[in-house]
């Protein structure tokens, strides 16, 4: 049951067990009203969400109304219940619920709702803070400050609520589905309302632009390129005229949780097989080319924050022999760049975010791009790449195993299985290694295994007499001979 007028998601189990993410902060009685001031001024300078006092990290439930760690001499709670006055400049939209739990502790609810058009900071110091996936990021830099400001403009798209949409328009399977993933017992038009997908003007509901390209049947009527593009070329690189490659041309219409659903079903059949060991059991394993943990998550990733306010080309799927590229419209967001995408997170569409969220799409914010990463590592796959060229993002995976001729590969498989667990941990991490990079250096191996190159040498011969890799120089002696596996 909800405990919650405002959300009614919101039980009290999700309360206490839903893991911290972007839209969910709990903290324990002890915590400062200005600590839980920076926590709010994060959340209302990205996407808004629910922070739960009286609640620990670990789901224990500490009733406000009894003593302990601030609380030690008596409850005195108006301290919490003044934070968004005492602390928050300028005034900010936070409610606060307050809230009894089944066993009769109290709980306070702080409902942040996201502001696309101010910045917020502390009233005593002018810190400013920003939510990034499970944890709170600040004060910010000058420089980050500035780059927020900047995000938060072009970010308002989605937000915008559009008089000449027709809710005839909505896909009435999606609608109800989103009513129940979120256990509302209205109407999709009253839930909207309460989730910002939809204002009231006049005593008509209008739709917001996320709205549509969430729920509309066809939103490219609103929104052009709204859609995904999937482009099969025959070969490693694009080619023209007389050699134009082009076998596949494929485009999925839809609102954003149908075009995830249609385009995951037909990339699952349009990828191919291949082999990759399994290195706990030292055998190799039939898997499809990319996992689908790293594509369906990359293509997530480009519907859920792409610059809709540029309405250029729909969200891009190339596939070639060797990769796969996933290319969505608009720069990065905020602060994150190719170099930290790993570690940075900003939802810069949040009320899309959130609704592919509450629908499962989206698990954390921290989780997408790292997920990713992952995926292609487990199963010795290239390092994913990421380019920004100010215009469009693009995410390149690639199947650096496919380069392999299959007949040798195939010996070189066998020769693995047969010797994989006489190798010590030095020979096995260095097969590994080859795997992700193809070709590797003396030094390079000692780096990445952790031992010297005399040690890799001494690796190498052995993995040589084994008929696995070959040395690729014209010099008897050279510090820069790459090491492959066997050719032939």
């Amino acid at each position: 049951m909800s405990l919650s007028i405002h959300n009614s998601r919101l039980t009290e189990a999700i309360l206490r067990t839903e893991r911290e993410g972007q839209y969910l902060e709990r903290k324990g009685r002890d915590t400062k009203p200005s600590k839980i001031a920076s926590e709010l001024i994060g959340m209302l300078n990205a996407g808004g969400g629910v922070l739960v006092l009286g609640i620990a990290n670990d789901g224990t439930v500490e009733d406000l109304n009894r003593g302990g760690g601030l609380l030690a001499d008596g409850p005195d709670l108006d301290p919490f219940r003044k934070i968004v006055h005492d602390y928050i400049d300028p005034p900010a939209n936070i409610e606060l619920e307050e809230i009894y739990l089944t066993g009769g502790e109290l709980i306070f609810l702080f409902h942040v709702d996201q502001d696309y058009e101010r910045l917020f900071q502390r009233k005593d110091n002018e810190d400013i803070f920003l939510r990034v996936a499970d944890a709170n990021k600040g004060p910010l830099s000058r420089e980050e400050v500035k780059k927020l400001e900047y995000n938060k403009g072009i970010r308002s798209f989605e937000d915008e609520a559009r008089e000449d949409f027709d809710p005839t328009d909505l896909d009435r399977r999606a609608c109800e589905d989103y009513r129940a993933a979120m256990g509302y017992e209205g109407t999709f038009e009253e839930l909207a309302l309460k989730r910002n997908l939809a204002v009231r003007r006049n005593g008509v509901v209008k739709y917001k632009n996320a709205a549509i390209l969430l729920f509309a049947e066809n939103p490219e009527r609103y929104i052009p390129n709204a859609s995904v593009r999937y482009v099969r070329y025959e070969g490693t690189e694009r080619k023209a005229g007389s050699e134009f490659n082009v076998v596949k041309d494929q485009r999925f219409e839809g609102g954003i949780p149908t075009l995830i659903r249609q385009v995951s079903t037909f990339m699952e059949g349009s990828l191919r097989d291949y082999y990759y060991l399994d290195l706990t059991k030292g055998k190799f394993q039939r898997v499809p080319e990319f996992p689908k943990d790293a594509w369906l998550e990359g293509i997530v990733n480009a519907l859920c924050h792409r610059s809709y306010n540029i309405q250029g080309n729909p969200v891009l799927i190339r596939h070639f022999d060797d990769r796969l590229e996933v290319s969505n419209s608009g720069p990065l967001p905020a602060q994150v760049t190719v170099e930290n995408i790993e570690q940075e997170r900003f939802a810069r569409n949040v009320r899309i975010a959130r609704t592919l969220g509450d629908l499962g799409y989206v698990r954390e914010l921290n989780e997408g791009v790292p997920r990713i990463y992952r995926a292609m590592r487990e199963i010795m796959l290239g390092k994913p790449v990421y380019t920004d060229d100010g215009t469009t993002v693009t995410l390149t995976l690639r199947n650096r195993v496919s380069d392999h001729n299959e007949t040798i590969f195939s010996e070189v498989m066998e020769a693995i299985e047969q010797v994989w667990f006489t190798l010590n941990k030095s020979q096995q991490r260095m097969i590994e290694l080859l795997f992700e990079e193809q070709e590797v250096t003396v030094a390079e191996m000692a780096h990445a295994v952790g031992i010297t190159e005399a040690a890799i040498r001494y690796n190498l011969k052995k993995l040589e007499e084994s008929r696995i890799i070959e040395r690729r120089s014209e010099k008897q002696r050279d510090p820069n001979a790459l090491y492959r596996f066997r050719q032939g």
